[in-house]
């Protein structure tokens, strides 16, 4: 049966839309929903289970209808389901179009809007979901500025967490872990961080604000340094220790401009407005430089680097420094200088004096010269012309072209061969063992007898997983280099031969 609303009734509607719209800042089609949620949670509570109901509200004059609905399937429902499906048969008995998939409706009373009870109900629905579509919309709002420097008043602090009142009712969260050890705020006072993530949680602040992340200071200088916002100036990378010191690498598209003194201001005046920020963290800022070497070199500073030594295997540099004073400016207070000057460049940076790199080296040198010993049964001398002329590995001795060893005064074309076929049976051992142990992995005959190779190296290349041409074609000479130690020559023809078929495929 169908009950028309009354006049006062579809007015409450209209005035109950207006109000919670004009307070909240909620668009008005999202408090009908929601009043029509509500409405449909009241008429439910008639029914026993989980009946299907839907309110719908006009727009225009807040006439509201009430319906319960069922959908159609084949095939009589399952019990739980009952409450919300009907077989197709039975819907047929009322609507005799019915279709497998729609939906069967009902029309119902109105629940009264007025009545206290259906008036808590609807309220407590209305209060939830008005307050999931402020949080939806705050979200909506903020989530393009991730990334941007967040300010505000300090409202109140929690436990150590600092909540911060960014306008138009909207709160924003700074973690205890977020802020560095050395500040604090107190209620009223202005707060800013970087914007860090923006999230819908069951209560309390979405805006999640870092004081201690790379990104502020980084966001800190774009607005103290102009040129830096205009793409004049680029900040390459930044690192902190927050509260006690960072470094921040600078690179400037314009020749003309220094990076470094646009960075620092007049009398230091835009970095010490930095550092102001951040309660006196002292801030190096360094000169970025693509050679990998020269930025370390830079990030370094303020010591004084005699020679670096890189290791590009193990992805580290030996810092060579000139005496135990340039060693502890180097290293810095609890390593400080040298653990961010690794984080800023991405190597692993081992400080050292010259006379400590000189031990180190000879420490080096002694062993590989006890490996060419034992691995090619020579006597110390030929070992340690090898060493002398720069040679590390077994492989370097194998492959190395003849012309390039014959350079080394002390060695004659026998004695060269002697070591290099010696080099190679070390090295086919070590893979017939290595064959042995991963289950008789054999190189393929094309690439056992394919020009250039010889049976060492391509057992080599089996060990790694490089059984045929097409494995080998597949490398680059970086990659070729790693696994065998050959120079760039002959891994080039290598790889071309290995390519070879591709190219007469295509034709």
């Amino acid at each position: 049966m169908r009950v028309k609303d009354s006049k006062e009734g579809n007015k409450e509607i209209l005035l109950v839309v207006d109000a919670v719209s004009n307070e909240k800042g909620v668009g008005k089609e999202v408090i009908f929903s929601v009043l029509e949620i509500a409405l449909a949670s009241v008429a439910k509570k008639r029914f026993e289970g989980d009946p299907d109901v839907r309110v719908v509200i006009n727009r225009r004059t807040g006439h509201y209808e009430t319906f319960r609905r069922w959908l159609v399937v084949a095939e009589h429902p399952q019990f739980e389901l009952c409450d919300r499906q009907m077989s197709l048969a039975e819907a047929r008995n009322i609507q005799a179009d019915a279709q497998v998939g729609g939906y069967i409706e009902i029309l119902l009373e109105n629940p009264d809007f007025g009545g206290r009870i259906a008036a808590q109900t609807a309220k407590q629905v209305i209060v939830q979901k008005v307050r999931d579509a402020e949080r939806a919309q705050i979200v909506e709002a903020y989530l393009h500025r991730k990334g941007e420097l967040i300010s505000g008043v300090v409202k109140r602090v929690e436990r150590g967490d600092v909540i911060i009142d960014v306008g138009s009712n909207v709160e924003a969260k700074i973690a205890r872990e977020d802020l560095n050890p050395r500040e604090s705020f107190r209620v009223g006072e202005r707060a800013r961080g970087y914007l860090k993530d923006v999230r819908i949680e069951g209560r309390g602040p979405q805006l999640f604000i870092s004081r201690v992340v790379p990104e502020f200071l980084v966001a800190l200088f774009t607005l103290e340094v102009p040129e830096i916002n205009q793409g004049i100036i680029e900040i390459k990378c930044a690192t902190r220790d927050p509260g006690s010191r960072a470094k921040i690498a600078v690179k400037s598209k314009d020749t003309r401009i220094d990076p470094i003194g646009a960075c620092v201001g007049m009398r230091g005046a835009r970095v010490q407005s930095v550092t102001n920020e951040l309660f006196g963290e002292r801030i190096d800022i360094v000169q970025w430089d693509d050679d990998p070497v020269r930025l370390v070199m830079n990030a370094m500073s303020p010591a004084e680097v005699e020679s670096i030594v890189v290791e590009e295997d193990a992805h580290s540099m030996d810092i060579i420094v000139s005496d135990e004073r340039q060693l502890a400016q180097a290293i810095g207070k609890g390593g400080q200088n040298v653990q961010l000057a690794s984080r800023l460049t991405g190597w692993i940076l081992n400080v050292m004096t010259v006379d400590q790199a000189r031990a180190k080296r000879g420490q080096e040198d002694e062993t590989l010269r006890q490996m060419f010993i034992d691995q090619l049964d020579i006597d110390s001398e030929v070992a340690e012309i090898l060493v002398r002329a720069g040679f590390a590995s077994l492989e370097e001795v194998a492959y190395v072209p003849v012309h390039e060893m014959l350079e080394i005064q002390e060695f004659d074309e026998k004695t060269i061969e002697d070591l290099r076929r010696c080099a190679r049976d070390v090295l086919l051992t070590r893979a017939i063992a290595v064959e042995e142990k991963i289950g008789g992995i054999h190189p393929s005959e094309a690439l056992l007898h394919m020009e250039g190779m010889d049976k060492e190296l391509a057992f080599l290349l089996a060990s790694c997983g490089i059984l045929t041409m097409d494995d080998l074609a597949g490398l680059s000479v970086d990659d070729l280099n790693e696994i065998t130690g050959l120079d760039d020559e002959r891994a080039a023809k290598l790889i071309m031969t290995a390519r070879a078929p591709w190219f007469s495929n295509e034709r």
